[in-house]
């Protein structure tokens, strides 16, 4: 089993198999923004496959493929079969803006992604464009329809409400993952890159309140995936909510997570700079034990925390580069 410096287990990997996306979220990306990783510093779907295997050896149970935006990747689903079978592995998931995902559904269902992730911040079309760069609403709607024929159950949509932009939206969203059996998970802004840093972040503890008295809702104690949302659930068992704060509430003492980025760099935490690359040992055709040392030797690297509260504005790399 992986553990770090602080008796932490680590268990849920998420893999970046790509760092491009089609859209440009105002928190996330900036307008025109060119400096993506090089593709000959990508990393194989065979590297990738590799290092996940490493880590299910090791004990984890968690894989999530993320990007950027992973559909934008050829040979996802076959990737994610040879994921769905490495043994140990009883969680592989998908985060996805699922403007591409109407054609990837069935093929991702079957490869055995158990789980999707779907980024929506509005269900207007003109608060979509301006946060995300495009009208891609229809498209990502399409998208959440077609999961849904292919099979999928486990459906969140992930909302980042911003003062001032969206922060109205959240009952309509709510509404809308009730009538279609998704779970609603609320995200604080993270001051991630310049954008990040500017954008118009809230304090989720008044809007549970206002949440909680208005679907009655009641705290879950069971844990809806490997990560660190926190979650209630109606009196009726109609709607499920989930809290992502990073930044009111940090979850630091039982970070159980490490990145993966496209170009091989594993990134220990979200909010600090400490890493490990990993591509230059895989290049050089290291051995499984070496590997596996390796990994080992990054998780001892892993502080006990972030420092986005103390600190916002010291984090200048996009989530993108980081894998989300």
């Amino acid at each position: 089993m992986l553990s770090d410096h602080f008796g932490r287990s680590v268990e849920y990997l998420r893999l970046s198999i790509t760092d491009r996306c089609d859209l440009r979220c105002s928190y996330c990306l900036p307008k025109g923004f060119k400096n993506f990783e090089e593709p000959a510093h990508w990393l194989s779907l065979d590297e990738m496959a590799r290092v996940a295997a490493a880590f299910a050896r090791m004990g984890a149970k968690h894989i999530r493929l993320t990007g950027g935006e992973p559909l934008l990747r050829r040979g996802l689903s076959e990737l994610a079969a040879r994921l769905a079978r490495l043994p140990g592995v009883s969680d592989l998931s998908l985060s996805t803006n699922a403007t591409q995902l109407d054609r990837h559904a069935d093929a991702l269902f079957r490869a055995g992604v158990n789980r999707l992730n779907v980024s929506l911040d509005s269900l207007r079309s003109d608060c979509v464009a301006q946060l995300t760069g495009s009208n891609c609403l229809p498209r990502v709607r399409a998208g959440l329809a077609a999961a849904r024929a292919a099979g999928f159950e486990n459906i969140k949509i992930n909302m980042v409400p911003l003062q001032g932009v969206n922060d109205g939206d959240i009952e309509a969203m709510a509404e809308f993952c009730i009538a279609h059996g998704f779970i609603l998970r609320l995200i604080e802004a993270m001051p991630m890159g310049h954008i990040g840093q500017r954008a118009a972040g809230m304090d989720l503890r008044p809007v549970l309140e206002r949440l909680r008295q208005r679907f009655d809702l009641h705290p879950l104690s069971l844990n809806l995936g490997g990560g660190p949302a926190r979650y209630w659930r109606s009196r009726d068992n109609r709607f499920t909510l989930g809290l992502i704060t990073p930044i009111s509430q940090h979850f630091c003492a039982s970070c159980n997570r490490v990145r993966l980025a496209v170009d091989g760099t594993l990134y220990l935490c979200l909010g600090q700079e400490q890493r490990f690359e990993l591509r230059p040992l895989l290049r050089a055709g290291c051995s499984d034990a070496e590997l596996e040392a390796a990994i080992r030797e990054a998780i001892e690297l892993k502080p006990e925390k972030h420092e986005f509260a103390q600190a916002p504005v010291k984090m200048m790399r996009f989530m993108s580069q980081t894998g989300g």
